[in-house]
């Protein structure tokens, strides 16, 4: 009896790994320059909490928002192409089969083989067999705008959170210098793990995140400061 081979590519969990590594940076990097700019502004340690509280809510509402519209136009772009397939099924079958079986030639099989592919395709799930081989749409590819959503906004929300956290317990005089060092912490982890579970160089990923999330901290703080009260 043979055995069952399974390989594990890298490829296989990048795609949710990336959505939620990317939510969560996110959450991060807008929640804690959030807070830079306000504490930077000379605001009050409750002003702080109260404004990096209404940056997570809206930023995970706006995370949902943009995800499920996105998906949803994916969704509904699957929806018409799979519509048109199945008519185009139905008023010209032999026409459709010879197109799978050309898409199987394209990839390699020879011409009769194709055919034969096609036809025994076709006669278990036509539509299955041109919605995977001809549209590129599987189960599991499939837009789903709620969970997309939901995704979204939840690793935005962990992400955010953690910022939060540190006003939370640190006390107002170290709040910045906290903020700014837990977060790069937070951030080069989450850059190093995607980079990581992707195969990619990870201290190019730590180094890439980290940069960039400076700058972003640096830019709210400059603002705050300049346009903040002086005492």
């Amino acid at each position: 009896m043979f055995k069952h081979h399974l390989e594990l590519h890298k490829l296989d969990s990048v795609g949710w790994l990336r959505a939620a590594v990317l939510g969560a940076n996110d959450g991060i990097v807008s929640t804690s320059s959030l807070i830079l700019g306000v504490a930077a502004s000379h605001a009050t340690h409750q002003s702080i909490m109260v404004a990096g509280v209404a940056g997570l809510v809206a930023g995970a509402m706006s995370m949902a928002t943009g995800e499920y519209v996105s998906v949803q136009s994916q969704a509904d772009t699957e929806r018409a192409a799979l519509e048109k397939e199945r008519t185009e099924l139905r008023e010209n079958p032999v026409g459709e089969q010879h197109e799978l079986a050309g898409i199987y030639v394209a990839r390699g099989l020879d011409a009769s083989l194709a055919k034969r592919v096609a036809i025994n395709l076709m006669a278990h799930d036509a539509l299955g067999a041109h919605a995977k081989d001809e549209l590129g749409i599987t189960e599991a590819m499939s837009a789903k705008p709620l969970q997309a959503a939901f995704a979204s906004a939840l690793s935005f929300g962990v992400g955010a959170a953690l910022p939060l956290l540190v006003v939370v317990l640190v006390p107002h005089q170290h709040l910045s210098v906290f903020t700014v060092a837990t977060s790069l912490v937070f951030l080069a982890f989450l850059g190093g793990l995607a980079a990581k579970a992707g195969g990619a160089d990870v201290k190019k990923g730590v180094m890439r995140v980290a940069f960039w999330s400076a700058l972003s901290m640096a830019a709210a703080a400059a603002v705050g400061a300049l346009f903040g009260t002086v005492v």
